[in-house]
């Protein structure tokens, strides 16, 4: 197999070869989530990514993977989330009049203005910003930003923009709950940081319960999130507030050993010290080091005034903890810790000082695996041995951005999993999406990539189906395989399966290149389907099947498939019955009563020939045992036999159908067991010509369902089509009869218009008495003539009435 090659950060550049410390094991840390709200797609693009190449590395590259993955449950906008939460809960249950409540709200109203939005409160009369006059200031401060434009004017929006979009959702929608008088529960996101300005330091921050309450809620949520994606759970998951003791005593450690000092209760990493010393500082970043933005980020909104650095870019280790902040007792008092040295404590008890791989968002290069890499590095660094290296590689997963603005829960720009999955995604779908881009690359998801997405994932839902039913029509078992033949049959399928296979590995090994793996699938699923379309009596089953097989393994490997385990050795999807725990007798039980119910109402028809009499004679039953005593445990293999005989018994009495008194009843029942019977079933009947029968084709039947729903809504729209064209030409007919009735004597008697008229009753003179144009008298006569033919038509067909 070809050597492994990846992307790594910490060696800007081209890839470089992967070399586990001990080998044929792979030690893993990831960045997991700060839990404080609903995961979003951006969270889905960072974990299935990293899911996609963790499974890589075990079921293709064959690596033991021991994989951590830590729960940030502690931290600013945690603290900020709970305790705003509990204030507001608190607020909520006090007795308000409604001349109170709205004084509150507009405080809170101008108080958020004032801090977010600050051209709002601008106004050439002076006058106050309120719900009433909102909208018209916030059209005139912002409405270039709200139609798409930038603060500057140039370029794209990005941060700033979603930002400020964000502040402006907030405030459109406090001013319609104001105005409406639902201030709590429509006004909220303004209301919670007015609360929090007023009463944060009531907050009694050793009750760690205020805070934990959210963050257990929040976790569970996102790893349901995670399991609905099928993201494969952590071998280990590490908690902050699990840590805190572990972490002082290794703050403590890079005290000691002259990398951190203490400052009024917090303690900081020592930048300029840990350099000195000759360790390299930013190293995946090193162009970010003086990015005040970043440290600011990095730092916390709740850390902005404390005090006592040294340098601009030292770090917080601990911080000392202000009033409504949570506390734990620490050698430099009341604290709590930093963000970034959270990371180097839990990874480094589990996996020690050095392991082969972390992991993370690109956003988090720096400043926090920057600072991770150097606290770390600084706690086991040995003066006389030099520098310690901490992770050989370091892989950062690309964001995902919408509309040019990173996706974020700060920046509330996002769509959550859980409503993805419920309007636009299956899981599936959107692992695929991912698999298409690069996972070190960042993606902006595109209609178009929706769309090759969507019709990667049909052609291989195709090609499984086929394949499946190719091997059904022969009488094989699809999960037991066709062990009797070979790939002898035909070599291009040999030929072509061979090739991908290598240029599989050339990918997966190049930095694990999913989107050219995709391609190689593509690529087979498409000579498969032409060898099947151009082979349709002499089809090389075996050569399908093997190129089928190892697509299986491949979609499984990638993680498209729930319902599949290692080492993925089915044909095509796994059945979700697969993961039922069900006996054999209770999977058939369906297929059994349809076959039961199908061969009762052709007896009941009385229809007869050898084959027909032959087929409802069949023992199907011993067929099924027999299978269930040779240990086949596959669903859709184990239902065969009676799928079979309800298909060749459907065949049989559509050959009856043309010469039997009983044909349109033949023809009731058969069009009744493909399209409701064996639809509920998930299973669809692909009748052919040529004698051939109908190839039994497994397929989901909310699927099949649909394409029921779309095929009857296709018939009512061609039915409401045609009762309306009927509709349209009967007031025409109706309109055209009215207007023959007229007599031609009297269509131009307009005393408006006229003032004389021949014997005809075509006028020669107009109102004001001068002569009828000769161009327009010529006009009308045509008209005239017109009108007569009409009018007797109609009164011979009135009169033969």
């Amino acid at each position: 197999m070809a050597q492994l090659k990846v992307h790594n950060s910490l060696k800007p550049g081209g890839t470089v070869p992967f070399t586990p410390k001990e080998e044929g094991k792979v030690s893993w840390y990831a960045c997991g989530p700060t839990v404080y709200d609903h995961s979003h797609l951006g969270h889905a693009r960072n974990y299935v990514s990293t899911d996609i190449i963790r499974r890589i590395m075990r079921d293709y590259f064959g690596f033991h993977v021991k994989f951590v993955m830590n729960i940030t449950d502690i931290d600013d906008k945690i603290i900020l989330k709970a305790r705003r939460q509990r204030l507001l809960e608190l607020e909520k249950a006090k007795t308000y009049t409604e001349s109170n409540l709205s004084k509150f709200a507009a405080t809170a109203f101008q108080s958020y203005a004032q801090s977010n939005l600050p051209e709002l409160l601008k106004a050439p009369d002076n006058s106050e910003l309120s719900p009433s006059n909102y909208a018209a200031r916030r059209d005139a401060a912002y409405g270039k930003v709200l139609a798409g434009g930038t603060l500057t004017g140039e370029g794209k929006p990005g941060d700033a923009e979603a930002k400020m979009k964000m502040h402006l959702t907030n405030l459109t929608s406090a001013a319609t709950a104001m105005q409406e008088n639902k201030v709590f529960g429509g006004a909220d996101e303004i209301l919670l940081p007015y609360l929090d300005s007023l009463y944060k330091d009531s907050i009694d921050g050793s009750d760690h319960t205020i805070f934990t309450d959210v963050t257990k809620y929040w976790e569970d949520q996102f790893m349901g999130d995670m399991d609905a994606l099928n993201v494969m759970r952590p071998d280990v998951i590490t908690r902050v507030t699990a840590y805190v003791p572990q972490i002082a005593s290794f703050v403590e450690q890079i005290i000691n050993k002259g990398f951190a000092y203490e400052a009024d209760g917090s303690v900081y990493f020592d930048i300029t010290a840990f350099e000195k010393a000759g360790n390299p500082y930013a190293r995946l970043r090193p162009e970010s080091r003086n990015d005040k933005a970043l440290q600011e980020e990095g730092e916390g909104s709740l850390s902005k005034n404390l005090g006592g650095k040294r340098g601009a870019g030292d770090f917080a280790l601990w911080k000392k903890s202000k009033p409504g902040e949570p506390v734990w007792p620490s050698p430099w008092g009341e604290g709590r810790p930093g963000w970034h040295i959270e990371c180097s404590v839990m990874a480094s008890d589990v996996l020690g000082s050095n392991m082969d791989i972390h992991s993370g968002g690109i956003d988090l290069a720096f400043p926090h695996h920057d600072n991770e890499l150097a606290q770390s590095e600084a706690y086991f660094c040995e003066h006389s041995k030099g520098p310690h290296n901490w992770v050989n590689y370091f892989l950062h997963m690309g964001h995902l951005s919408i509309a040019g603005s990173k996706m974020s829960k700060s920046l509330k720009n996002f769509q959550t999993i859980r409503d993805a999955l419920r309007n636009d995604y299956t899981p599936r779908g959107m692992r695929v999406v991912f698999l298409m881009g690069r996972w070190n690359d960042g993606v902006e998801i595109s209609p178009d990539m929706r769309t090759m997405a969507e019709g990667w994932e049909t052609n291989v839902n195709n090609f499984f189906v086929n394949v499946k039913s190719l091997i059904a029509e022969k009488g094989a078992s699809v999960s037991d395989g066709l062990k009797s033949l070979s790939l002898s049959g035909e070599e291009g399928l040999a030929t072509s399966l061979d090739k991908a296979q290598k240029e599989m590995q050339i990918a997966l090994s190049d930095s694990f290149d999913t989107p050219r793996a995709m391609r190689v699938l593509y690529e087979l699923v498409k000579e498969g389907n032409i060898h099947i379309n151009t082979h349709k009596t002499d089809v090389d089953i075996a050569g399908l099947e093997a190129v089928a097989r190892w697509i299986t393994k491949m979609v499984g490997i990638f993680g498209l498939d729930a319902n599949a385990s290692p080492p993925y050795t089915g044909l095509g999807w796994a059945s979700s019955a697969a993961t039922k725990k069900q006996s054999p007798k209770e999977t058939a039980a369906p297929f059994v009563a349809v076959y039961q119910k199908v061969k009762a109402e052709v007896e009941a028809l009385f229809l007869h020939s050898e084959a027909l009499d032959k087929l409802l004679a069949t023992d199907v039953d011993a067929e099924f045992y027999t299978l269930v005593s040779s240990g086949i445990i596959d669903p859709e293999a184990l239902v065969l036999p009676y799928l079979r005989a309800v298909s060749k018994i459907r065949d049989e009495i559509r050959k009856l159908a043309p010469t039997s008194p009983s044909k349109k009843q033949i023809l009731s029942l058969s069009d009744q067991i493909r399209d409701d019977d064996l639809t509920n079933l998930g299973v669809y009947l692909d009748d052919r010509g040529d004698d051939q029968g109908a190839l039994i084709k497994f397929v989901p039947t909310s699927e099949l369902l649909a394409q029921r729903e779309e095929k009857a809504a296709k018939e009512r729209e061609k039915l409401a089509q045609k009762e309306a064209a009927k509709l349209a030409r009967e007031k025409l007919e109706r309109e055209k009869e009215e207007k023959a009735k007229l007599s031609p004597l009297d269509m131009f008697r307009d005393k408006e218009k006229w003032s004389e008229w021949d014997a005809d009753g075509i006028p020669t003179k107009t109102k004001e008495g001068d002569e009828v144009p000769k161009s327009a008298a010529k006009k009308m006569k045509k008209e005239w003539e017109r009108q007569k033919k009409v009018h007797e038509e109609w009164k011979a067909k009135a009169g033969a009435a």
